[in-house]
Parts: C-alpha cells; sequence; structure tokens
C-alpha cells in the first residue's frame, strides 16, 4: 500500500513538472522599450518574410495580396494547418501591440497565452531583431482590414493538444544562426533574411522524428508535406546555378534552365520581387556560401 502511495506522488510530481516545463514563455515586458517603429522599412520585412504567401486568401492575386484574411491551408502529417486573419480587424490582430507580435515570432504564444503551431514559423523568426518586429507591426496595421472570422485547424489527437508543444519547443526552438560565420557583410546579411526573415529551411530542408528542421541537411530538400512529390534541394553542392541565376530566379521566377517558378514558390518569388536587388543578391551569396 505504501508502494502504491508512493508511485501515486511520484506520479502527481511527474504531472505538475510537466505541467510547469510546458508552459508558455513570453518576453520581457520591456524587450521593445525605447524603439521607434520605421513603417517604409516594415514593408521591406513584410515581403522578405513572406507574411502574404500564407496569410493572404487563396488565389489572390495584386493588391488583394495586401488583404491578409488567412484561409491558405498547409497540408501535414500532423493534419490540416489553417493561416489565420492577421489584418488590423477585430477577426485579426487589431487589438495586438508590438509585444504580442513579439511573443508570436519569437515564442510562439498568442496574446492570450496558448502555444502557437509551429505551421507558423516561429523557429526561423525567433531570430528576427525587436526592431525588425516594431517595424513590422507598423507597416500591418497600414494594411486593409478583413471581418473574416480564421478558420479552425483541423488536427486529430494528439496533436490537437497545444500544451505538448512546450516540450517539443524546448528541443526545436533555439535562436542561432545555422551558418555560424558569415565571412562578408553581404554573406551576414543573406543569412538574416534566410535564416530570420525568408524561413527558406521550412520547405527546403527535411525533418527529425519530432517534426523539426534537420540541420544537418540543412537546405538538402524535402518531402512535400501534402505528399504530392518533393522540394527540391538548394544546398550548393545540390544547386549549380550561379549567384546571379539565383538573384535572377527570385527576381523573376525564371531559372537557368528556362523553366518558371510554379506552386508555393511562384508566391515566394512574388514577394521576393518587391525587395531590393541588393538584398536579393545576399541571399544568393549566401546559399552559394553554405557549407
Amino acid at each position: 500500500m505504501k508502494f502504491l502511495r508512493f508511485l501515486l506522488l511520484l506520479g502527481v510530481i511527474g504531472l505538475a513538472l510537466a505541467w510547469f516545463l510546458t508552459r508558455p514563455q513570453t518576453l520581457p515586458e520591456d524587450y521593445l522599450a525605447g524603439l521607434e517603429p520605421n513603417t517604409e522599412h516594415g514593408e521591406t520585412v513584410f515581403w522578405a518574410a513572406g507574411c502574404a504567401s500564407c496569410h493572404a486568401a487563396p488565389k489572390s492575386t495584386g493588391d488583394d495580396k495586401l488583404v491578409l484574411s488567412g484561409g491558405y491551408r498547409i497540408e501535414s502529417d500532423f493534419g490540416t494547418f489553417v493561416a489565420p486573419n492577421i489584418s488590423p480587424s477585430e477577426a485579426g490582430i487589431a487589438g495586438w501591440s508590438a509585444l504580442d507580435l513579439a511573443n508570436a515570432l519569437k515564442e510562439g504564444v498568442s496574446p492570450d497565452g496558448k502555444h502557437l503551431y509551429p505551421s507558423f514559423p516561429y523557429t526561423t523568426y525567433v531570430n528576427m531583431t525587436p526592431q525588425d518586429i516594431v517595424d513590422l507591426k507598423s507597416f500591418l496595421d497600414t494594411l486593409p482590414p478583413s471581418d473574416e472570422e480564421s478558420a479552425p485547424h483541423e488536427l486529430g489527437f494528439p496533436f490537437n493538444m497545444r500544451r505538448g508543444l512546450g516540450l517539443w519547443k524546448m528541443v526545436n526552438l533555439n535562436e542561432g544562426w545555422v551558418l555560424e560565420i558569415a565571412e562578408t557583410p553581404q554573406i551576414e546579411r543573406g543569412r538574416y533574411l534566410v535564416e530570420a526573415l525568408g524561413h527558406c529551411a521550412e520547405c527546403h530542408t527535411p525533418r527529425d522524428i519530432t517534426g523539426g528542421l534537420d540541420h544537418a541537411n540543412w537546405m538538402g530538400g524535402a518531402p512535400n508535406p501534402s505528399g504530392k512529390g518533393n522540394i527540391p534541394a538548394i544546398a550548393p553542392d545540390k544547386l549549380d546555378w550561379s549567384a546571379p541565376d539565383i538573384a535572377y530566379y527570385l527576381e523573376t521566377g525564371f531559372t537557368p534552365e528556362f523553366d518558371s517558378a510554379g506552386g508555393a514558390m511562384a508566391s515566394v518569388v512574388e514577394g521576393l520581387a518587391k525587395i531590393s536587388p541588393e538584398d536579393r543578391e545576399a541571399i544568393a551569396a549566401y546559399l552559394k556560401a553554405l557549407p
């Protein structure tokens, strides 16, 4: 009997410890203190971070890409994730502060204190600078509002239990660079654009058993989460394009083989075409600098 009570006590202590360790964690209240927003630069962050690629309504074009009503569906082995409305409306993020956005981007935590699913690529955004977050929030606030309600994710048990994401984050949510040494300012800028904003690895890098990115095979290509084909490798030993070829592709969508970008990549190119030529060249330099 005493042994059973001891086991029960251990179980209770274990559950309490797990509950504590998996709690959503947020940034300090003064994390963004003293930063003034630059809305013009926020637009660059917006396009480089690919916000419209997921949060604009599916099949939207032109100026409608700036109406971030959500609805894009991300198929995966864990279920279907649906991008939410992040327009400046009551159905979106009108009530969010810049710190709320920072907690979502860097900690994967919503304003109501819940874990966000990593279909929102905060494992990349964790490397964003505080200033870029403030600037991005300022730009988002200028966009057209949408009253479209966010659709729920379509997940089965146990993936619909958000609390478990606390353990997942302990393994997969870490600030830092994959390319540890950037030998030139251009490569350093490219590293920031790719590893902090562009989240290229989210598609082009395979995942481990936890669903996190396999850093040992960085940019080595991956199965399409929808189950349809593969996403190509863009590591330098797999992609023989020159740096100018890569920069031109990111601007126009045209490959050196006279093919063109399709599927989700077409939307990515549409956004990257709006950043500066120097930034596209920096992305290309980064990709060529990978080991």
